[in-house]
């Protein structure tokens, strides 16, 4: 498609080819096939920059094998109150946690050499892409979370709260503008216009000179090394907010395992939004990947466990997903609660909690062994099935506090009177333990 459009453009009488760009915010997520990583939400929970550059490069190779330069990623919205329908874009309520995972950026455009003109646009190459820091500052803390609403206030909190991604993004890359942006080019500022432009052409960014895919990229799409990349990060994104008895990890052999929900097999509410469609979709023909259930069948031991999957059960694993949009209540809809109650009243139980931000919890927690929060995981659900049952260990910390009410709200740590179900940065660890049990 996107070559169409760049004949088409090479075709007219100046043959100036067209800058077409994307949101790819977790992955090339528009494309059939593409690998889907978890959402930032997810990403922020694993305190891992240097696995989010390498996520930035598998998604600028995946871009570019469709013939995509620019993308409309990273968002470093601070999402303040989780009632934003959009906070599953935000890596984190903390600054800190958000400028360190701007190192996307470099992995989508490529690591700036030494000898790189100051000033200068910089992507590395046909392997890269422009990337985009987003949406504008201030975004993820309008009040009461309504998606495009006025955000009031200080200006101490806009510099120290919102500003810091985007300074952080700034760095490593350019700021795309109508306003002194040749001026600065040069020194003294605006002493040569047509020199700026030229440096600007011939940097080496790698939109005008080749406007049509590579297909020498094509089998980077959805490739096996970028699959086992998701798993990883959905590995470290999941957050163990409860284990009692240790009831996690799993036992792969000997088990009869009731899987309920209508997420548990759903690769659609599993990526979550901007995935194919802008909402995202239900159902598992979108796209390719793992769900969740299917990854506990490839993980258990056939011969002497048995896996039932059942979605609304009414007599110990319950994945809970929730979709888009902003919510003032932030409640599990029906027939949810009433599960919870049924089965983790009968039987031990684990609640895998699918969603884009915390939602009201604590009261079905009494009932529940197990908790664990895995946000919008993307297509690799195999890598929920790798800690529920211990070839690795929980790991996963929480980027935003999970509250109590939603009468709390909005409630980010270091505010007065901070008195959250599970603080920012909790997140309870286990040990990998061996095949054989």
């Amino acid at each position: 498609m996107v070559n169409q459009f760049q004949r088409d453009a090479l075709s007219t009488r100046l043959g100036i080819p067209m800058i077409y760009g994307i949101d790819s915010v977790h992955g090339h997520s528009t494309v059939y096939n593409a690998t889907i990583f978890p959402h930032n939400i997810g990403l922020g929970a694993t305190r891992d920059p240097e696995l989010v550059k390498r996520i930035g490069a598998a998604t600028a190779l995946e871009a570019r094998a469709t013939g995509i330069p620019y993308l409309f990623a990273p968002c470093v919205a601070v999402c303040r109150d989780p009632r934003w329908g959009r906070c599953y874009e935000s890596y984190s309520e903390d600054p800190e946690v958000v400028s360190s995972m701007t190192e996307i950026v470099t992995g989508l455009q490529g690591d700036i050499p030494s000898t790189s003109p100051k000033g200068v646009p910089y992507v590395g190459g046909k392997t890269k892409v422009a990337a985009c820091a987003k949406h504008y500052v201030g975004d993820g803390g309008t009040v009461n979370g309504i998606n495009e609403n006025n955000t009031i206030l200080s200006r101490h909190g806009l510099l120290s709260i919102h500003m810091p991604g985007y300074s952080a993004s700034i760095i490593k890359g350019f700021v795309i503008t109508d306003w002194e942006g040749l001026d600065r080019m040069t020194s003294p500022r605006h002493a040569n216009y047509s020199n700026s432009i030229l440096r600007g052409i011939n940097a080496g960014i790698d939109m005008f000179e080749n406007p049509l895919a590579d297909e020498t990229l094509v089998n980077h799409l959805g490739s096996h090394e970028h699959r086992e990349l998701a798993r990883e990060a959905v590995r470290k994104s999941l957050v163990l907010l409860k284990n009692t008895n240790s009831m996690l990890p799993l036992p792969k052999k000997g088990s009869k395992i009731l899987v309920a929900g209508a997420h548990a097999d759903n690769l659609g509410y599993q990526c979550g939004g901007w995935t194919i469609q802008w909402q995202g979709q239900s159902g598992n023909n979108a796209t390719v990947g793992t769900t969740i259930m299917d990854a506990i069948m490839n993980t258990v031991d056939k011969q002497s466990s048995q896996v039932v999957y059942q979605e609304n059960p009414d007599t110990k694993y319950l994945p809970y997903a929730e979709t888009e949009g902003n919510n003032m209540n932030l409640t599990i809809p029906e027939p949810g609660p009433t599960m919870i109650k049924n089965v983790c009243r009968a039987v031990k139980c684990v609640v895998v909690v699918v969603s884009g931000r915390p939602v009201v919890i604590e009261p079905y927690l009494k009932w529940i062994d197990g908790l664990v929060a895995a946000w919008l995981p993307g297509t690799e659900g195999q890598g929920v099935a790798d800690v529920l049952f211990g070839n690795y260990g929980f790991s996963g910390k929480l980027s935003r506090t999970w509250f109590r009410s939603v009468d709390q709200l909005p409630m980010n740590v270091g505010d007065e009177h901070y008195d959250p179900l599970f603080p920012f940065g909790f997140g309870l660890t286990t040990e990998p333990t061996d095949d054989s049990n």
